[in-house]
């Protein structure tokens, strides 16, 4: 072989290489960050990862929101209407933030409570967060097919 021609494809390898590491490398940051969408249902099923954050998403359960009596300590339940996750959050609320409202929680598991580092309130009274509503209906769907068997 032509030693121009071996310099060529020398090259061409290390470029090829270069890209996939750097393309490996970026899908795994990618990963990484992702945080997924679960629901309450999804929660106590054992779906969600237990070992890094996600969204928890639901309703805020009506009579569940308890504030701390100093600090900004806030506990309350998110619900998809046939389950409920015990939240609790430190920090200020949104303003649209109440109960029987859509809700979305970041953060992770700690035993059998979500600890929250951000919440996030719907915006107007008739959205309801696509994945809410969706997780909303699987747990309907499931709720049904328990009560169907007998």
């Amino acid at each position: 072989m032509h030693p121009l021609r071996r310099r060529r494809l020398a090259f061409l390898i290390a470029v090829l290489t270069a890209l996939g590491l750097a393309t490996g490398l970026i899908l795994v940051a990618l990963e990484e960050n992702l945080q997924h969408f679960y629901s309450p249902t999804d929660v106590e099923s054992g779906k969600a990862p237990s070992d890094r954050r996600f969204r928890l998403g639901g309703v805020v359960a009506e009579g569940s929101l308890a504030r701390a009596p100093e600090g900004l300590g806030v506990r309350f339940a998110v619900t998809d209407r046939f389950r409920t996750i015990e939240v609790h959050y430190q920090g200020i609320l949104p303003d649209l933030f109440r109960e029987g409202q859509s809700v979305i929680a970041v953060g992770r598991l700690e035993g059998e409570r979500f600890r929250a580092d951000q919440v996030l309130a719907k915006h107007d009274e008739n959205y309801v967060p696509k994945e809410v509503a969706e997780a909303i209906a699987r747990a309907r769907q499931l709720k049904e097919a328990e009560d169907a068997t007998p």
